[in-house]
Formats: structure tokens, sequence, C-alpha cells
């Protein structure tokens, strides 16, 4: 993976431990003022160059939802293998607190993981092809396998 730095004054991305699966990436802005419920997109500093068959997942931060309610929106956000612009963050204060977000504070993590890009086979709504849906549980939804 290639990652390239718009904003030399920020940390690399890097796992704060060897093994953890998330870089963490960091708010090229800041201060960034959140209201109770308010949401900001903010800009990391970085753009990537992702292997292919992978794609970026950007999720939050454990410590900084348990701690201040700040998590991503749109959890995960999706960095496609195609996209190559910088990276940002739609951060959401779901607290009942006023919270900041400073110049260089770790606000989310990227994790790169492998997809599949299956062909799809599309048949209109005529079509006679319910013995591609003949499963044992078939279309037992929500709670259907027990409390």
């Amino acid at each position: 993976m290639i990652i390239q730095k718009l904003d030399d004054g920020l940390p690399d991305p890097k796992r704060a431990h060897p093994t953890d699966a998330g870089l963490d990436l960091y708010s090229a802005e800041g201060p960034i003022a959140f209201l109770p419920g308010a949401r900001n997109l903010i800009s990391t500093g970085i753009r990537v160059r992702l292997p292919k068959g992978t794609v970026g997942l950007v999720c939050p931060r454990s410590g900084l939802a348990h701690a201040n309610g700040l998590t991503v929106l749109n959890a995960p956000g999706i960095v496609d293998q195609g996209y190559t612009g910088e990276i940002f963050v739609n951060l959401v204060n779901l607290s009942q607190h006023y919270q900041t977000i400073e110049y260089g504070e770790r606000i989310a993590q990227l994790l790169v993981v492998p997809i599949l890009l299956p062909s799809l086979q599309i048949f209109p709504s005529s079509s006679d092809v319910d013995h591609f849906f003949e499963t044992d549980r078939g279309a037992k939804g929500h709670g259907s396998t027990g409390r």
C-alpha cells in the first residue's frame, strides 16, 4: 500500500501495536467544535493507493467513542481501491456535551481488508429462479434462530 502525506506536520499513519489491524488516522484540522449531535467532515492529510482486491474501512476509535461520544457517522466509511483522493472522516458527536478535536489528534482508524468482486447474475422479477434461493433457513429473518 502506498501512502502520501499531504500534511508533513502530522504523524505517519501507523498501528499502535505491531499486531493491530487498524492504522491510526489523524486530524489535519483543528480545533474543530462539535456541539451535541453535530457532525463534521475532517481532513486526514493523507491519500492512499490500496492494493488490488482490497478496500479501506474507516472505522471509529473505541477510546474516542467511549470517552467522548465521537464516532464515525457512516461507519465504516468505504475507501474503494480506485479512489486516490484525500481521506476524510465523517465524525459525529453522539454525547450530550460540547467536544473538540485538535490538529494532530487521532480520530479514526483505517483497516485494509480483502474483498470479493463476484460477477452478478440479475434476473427480471418474472423469472422462475426460486431454486437459487432454497436453503434450510429460507426467508426466515429477524428472530428466526431464537433468542
